[in-house]
């Protein structure tokens, strides 16, 4: 590794809040490291847990990149997503419940960063414009705007850790008819909260995660009937009254919707739970990946190592059951790559690793098989690493008693508990089921339970 080396990281959600850490992780032991420099057009950390009440664009004129919610909890248990080298025990030194809500998941991460020293390298409210690959020099050439400033710079680096998710461009679908709707229709990615949903009639447009979620947050805040349209399949759970689940939509006439069954409802509001789409303005084509959402992105070795260009990176592009620890995963993998500890096989042999992966993903058949594959994929890069090992078969166990509870009730799951998978700390019965409560602040969900009084 040369001296003059120079990484830049796009992003500082929590994919290049793990990139950082590792980059110091690697540091404190004594280890030389590149220059280091992260780009985030945000005024703060977080990525998608950086809530903000903004929709459409920012302050600064700019794309809000967080889908979060007001009212937002974790929809799977924290256990799954502990980081191994920085457990919850050690964030707020006593137990909590195992589904917290975002505020809370916010200052775990936001705690774990701050730990590591790492925040006088990013440059918050800096906007990457484009990245362009000199071949004769093999290396980069970046443009980035100062947000603030209105002032923009170039600047030379070896590396590209591209950190910016990709929940953040909807994928929008077309309706016969939806142009006519008379009431509100906005992307799951503009919704900031439930409470003007009390009184009317929803249509959920969807058929996974947030169409569930945002469909039990609205059942929650008084909506008075709630529907989700399915394209391929049923999500199948024991929906309480008020709450349904209809094959896709057929068109709209005004407030009208007719289904393909040949079910006709009449609507207040649609949320559009469509997803989202690989989407990365600041790339050439080369440079980018074009993939469906799913579990292991076409063109990247080891779901992170860019093939047609290896000095690019990419962190948390799959479709994600595991989050915080597989970006950590990553990340220490990629930091390797850099600093010369792990070798990077030629291109025909990443191809061969690339299709391997590529074959078991495809024969994927369920819910099992894909957690599964998953915590492989991890331990696959644990294992090329000094990060530490955790028992990943153990958080497959937690996934699939999640997907279990869910089944049981989807209104209650969120009060089960679990144990702690790296210190074996069983989490505490939150104070409040989650149906009944309203305040998801850090401050009244830390708070110790009210006496009870006769």
């Amino acid at each position: 590794m040369q001296d003059q080396q120079r990484i830049v990281i796009i992003g500082a959600g929590p994919s290049g809040m793990a990139a950082l850490r590792a980059f110091a992780a690697a540091e404190r032991e004594g280890a030389p490291v590149p220059d280091i420099v992260c780009y985030e057009k945000q005024d703060d950390w977080g990525g998608q847990w950086n809530y903000s009440w903004r929709t459409g664009t920012d302050h600064y004129g700019e794309p809000v990149p967080s889908s979060m919610y007001r009212n937002l909890w974790s929809n799977g248990p924290k256990e799954a997503l502990e980081f191994a080298e920085y457990t919850f025990d050690e964030h707020f030194g006593r137990p909590i419940s195992s589904y917290p809500p975002r505020e809370v998941l916010w200052d775990y991460i936001d705690g774990r960063a701050s730990q590591s020293g790492v925040k006088e390298k990013v440059k918050f409210a800096h906007a990457v414009r484009w990245v362009q690959y000199n071949e004769q020099d093999d290396n980069f050439t970046v443009t980035v705007e100062d947000l603030r400033a209105r002032k923009t710079h170039t600047e030379v680096v070896d590396h590209v850790i591209v950190s910016t998710g990709h929940f953040s461009f909807p994928n929008v679908p077309d309706f016969d008819g939806i142009g006519q709707f008379p009431g509100e229709v906005i992307h799951a990615h503009e919704f900031r909260g439930a409470e003007r949903l009390a009184g009317k009639n929803v249509l959920l447009i969807g058929g996974s995660y947030s169409a569930e979620d945002i469909g039990v947050q609205a059942h929650k805040m008084g909506a008075a009937h709630v529907t989700m349209s399915y394209r391929s399949q049923p999500q199948g759970f024991a929906w309480p009254e008020g709450m349904e689940e209809l094959p896709v939509i057929d068109h709209f006439e005004g407030n009208r919707v007719t289904f393909s069954n040949g079910v006709v409802r009449e609507y207040d509001a649609v949320i559009l739970c469509t997803g989202y789409l690989h989407h990365y303005p600041f790339l050439p084509d080369e440079l980018s990946i074009d993939s469906p959402n799913n579990l292991y992105p076409a063109g990247l070795y080891r779901g992170v190592v860019w093939q047609n260009n290896p000095k690019v990176y990419y962190l948390g592009s799959q479709d994600q059951w595991f989050t915080f620890n597989m970006f950590d995963a990553q990340a220490w993998y990629v930091r390797d790559l850099v600093l010369g500890r792990a070798e990077l096989p030629d291109a025909v042999a990443r191809a061969e690793s690339i299709d391997a992966w590529t074959a078991r993903h495809d024969a994927i058949t369920d819910d099992p098989e894909a957690v599964q594959f998953q915590a492989d994929y991890i331990r696959d890069l644990i294992e090329a690493t000094d990060y530490p090992m955790f028992d990943l078969d153990e958080v497959v166990r937690i996934f699939l008693a999640w997907k279990k509870d869910k089944k049981t009730n989807i209104l209650t799951y969120r009060d089960q508990v679990y144990p702690s998978v790296m210190t074996g700390t069983m989490s505490t019965v939150h104070h409040t089921p989650w149906l009944e409560e309203l305040d998801d602040s850090r401050e009244r969900y830390l708070a110790e339970p009210a006496p009870v009084t006769n």
